[in-house]
């Protein structure tokens, strides 16, 4: 009888809610819709679809779980504008390591970003999603990153 009290009481607070695979945590009533990111020395994100609802507070946070040096293998976080063509982004990107491979003069395809990281750092982001529902891409700029499968998609719906 305890056991099953235990678990009612742990589903009700959501304890059990990561056993579906989820990797997204909801805030506090007004707080952000919370995903957690990591990246690797494989160059891979391991979540390639975010999904939000049209102007919801949402925070990402990026973590290179990785343990070679920023500069032979930094990630970042790049999400584009809907219609923006992420591969000829990261065209740009990869001629600018002087910005930490972030092409200034196409910011305004930007809508959020976390900065390049090394090995064992973590940043996040806070923006709030755009209202009109579609699929926007996000991408890693370091060079080879996106050839290499280093992309996804929010979708908001």
């Amino acid at each position: 009888m305890r056991i099953l009290s235990f678990l009612l009481m742990a589903a009700s607070l959501g304890v059990l809610a990561g056993c579906g695979g989820s990797q997204t945590t909801a805030g506090a009533a007004n707080g952000p819709k919370t995903f957690a990111l990591t990246a690797s020395d494989t160059m891979k994100y391991n979540l390639t679809r975010l999904e939000v609802a049209p102007g919801e507070d949402v925070k990402v946070t990026l973590t290179n779980i990785g343990t070679q040096p920023k500069a032979a293998m930094g990630h970042n976080w790049t999400l584009l504008q809907k219609d923006a063509d992420a591969a000829g982004f990261a065209n740009v990107a990869v001629t600018h390591q002087d910005t930490d491979y972030f092409p200034t003069e196409l910011s305004g395809e930007v809508l959020a970003r976390i900065k390049l990281l090394g090995p064992r750092e973590s940043d996040s982001v806070e923006f709030k999603a755009p209202a009109e529902p579609g699929e926007y891409p996000y991408l890693c700029t370091f060079p080879g990153h996106f050839v290499s499968g280093m992309h996804g998609v929010l979708v908001v719906k």
